[in-house]
């Protein structure tokens, strides 16, 4: 494989970089390096790691069973890892790494950039395959400088949940701008001598600011992704409608929805959530519930978080063509990516495969999928998580609070955020 030669790191180098701070403890228990394996029949056996338990681990096995008897060549086997990342540094110190893992795209760029991680370009050009298979975005976050470094598996987005009860009672369509949400949301609070007994939409999360971001046209970094840019005119224009909501309508209380699924207690009206939701309120006896895209701005403009999960090849797996050949057949066969989606209820990252799911695994998918298509990605570039959380969202939290002023908090966040980006180029 030929990667860049500022990637080939030791492993040595690797740790050092990833590992600072973790403590000796997470690279001190190394089991030995891993044996050749080979099952009975003679197929070689490939281990994959993911932080999938429970009946998701099932579901992964299952998928894995169909690629084991699809093919002579190889034997998959799956074991759930309860602290992937603390597995994997140990795993490199120890040169006992698996062959695969499944892991949230979003970590890519950060192992990738450390030279854990095999790129898979060369097999990609050899084997003539599409990556643009894949939702565009998605693909991006599994890239390193156009470089691929692996495959995204699912997507995820928010989209708007609404209590289709709440709706009809009051006579309301579900919402498509901020301005018909806002307007929702008032009319469906109720407060009872001043205290909020139902939501009419839930702003708990300042973590969706991006998303509020995009919707406005603006943007959480700058073009060449090395300084912050939520510091501005659309910036401020969130916060605006945040306080709007929040302080002159008052269609939520802050703390509202705290320890309880508020929506599956016909609590809140409207929210922002996401797929993983449906088995848990497909399941609640009385609520009927909805689900349309994420709204557009005051523009026009549209625009969610894309999340989800991917699949990558640690630098030192001993199958690593093996794990190749499962990441084509599970992610690039849109009928095993699709087979998968009807196993986990989750939307696949492979556009044909996803646009079937709506038809053949959950209609409700159908607003999500639509959000996928507008939906971004966090910037692919080292130290932007610790942009969000350690900057942004602190500063965020003062003002839902009446703390801090929304100028005086972005201005506080662009410059913690801006020395964090610096620090970590």
């Amino acid at each position: 494989m030929s990667t860049h030669a500022d990637r080939r790191l030791s492993r040595r180098t690797v740790l050092g970089a990833l590992a600072a701070g973790m403590g000796a403890t997470v690279l001190g228990s190394c089991a030995p390096p891993n044996p050749a394996r080979f099952t009975a029949s003679g197929a070689r056996i490939l281990s994959m790691w993911g932080g999938w338990g429970g009946d998701q681990a099932a579901q992964i096995q299952q998928q894995l069973d169909a690629f084991n008897a699809a093919q002579n060549d190889f034997e998959v086997r799956y074991t759930p890892q309860g602290v992937l990342e603390e597995k994997l540094l140990t795993g490199i110190a120890a040169g006992n790494v698996p062959d695969i893992v499944l892991w949230d795209r979003w970590q890519t760029a950060k192992y990738g950039r450390r030279g854990a991680l095999r790129s898979i370009q060369d097999w990609a050009e050899r084997d003539g395959v599409d990556l643009g298979a894949f939702y565009p975005e998605a693909m991006r976050e599994m890239q390193i400088d156009g470089e691929a470094f692996g495959v995204p598996l699912l997507v995820d987005s928010r989209a708007v949940f609404y209590n289709r009860t709440h709706l009809d009672e009051a006579g309301l369509a579900p919402p498509t701008t901020w301005a018909e949400l806002a307007d929702a949301a008032e009319a469906l609070t109720v407060r009872e001598g001043g205290r909020l007994r139902r939501a009419g939409f839930d702003l708990q999360d300042v973590g969706l600011f991006s998303m509020y971001l995009q919707q406005a046209g603006g943007q959480m970094l700058d073009d060449a992704e090395r300084r912050t840019a939520f510091d501005s005119p659309e910036g401020l224009e969130v916060l605006d409608y945040w306080d709007d909501l929040l302080h002159r309508r008052r269609v939520y209380d802050l703390g509202f929805s705290d320890g309880i699924d508020a929506f599956a207690q016909g609590l809140v009206s409207i929210k922002y959530d996401g797929p993983w939701q449906f088995p848990t309120w497909d399941a609640v006896d009385g609520l009927d519930y909805g689900v349309v895209p994420a709204v557009a701005g005051p523009r026009g403009d549209r625009g969610a978080a894309l999340g989800g999960f991917g699949l990558v090849i640690p630098v030192d797996a001993p199958e690593p063509e093996g794990a190749w050949e499962l990441m084509k057949w599970w992610a690039l066969e849109p009928e095993n990516s699709l087979s998968f989606s009807e196993l986990s209820g989750w939307i696949p990252a492979n556009v044909e495969a996803a646009e079937a799911a709506t038809r053949a695994v959950n209609e409700r998918f159908a607003p999500i999928v639509e959000t996928v298509e507008v939906a971004r990605i966090r910037p692919p570039v080292p130290g932007y998580a610790d942009v969000e959380q350690l900057a942004l969202i602190p500063e965020l939290q003062q003002v839902t609070s009446g703390a801090r002023s929304g100028p005086e908090a972005l201005a506080r966040a662009r410059e913690q955020g801006d020395r964090i980006l610096e620090a970590n180029r």
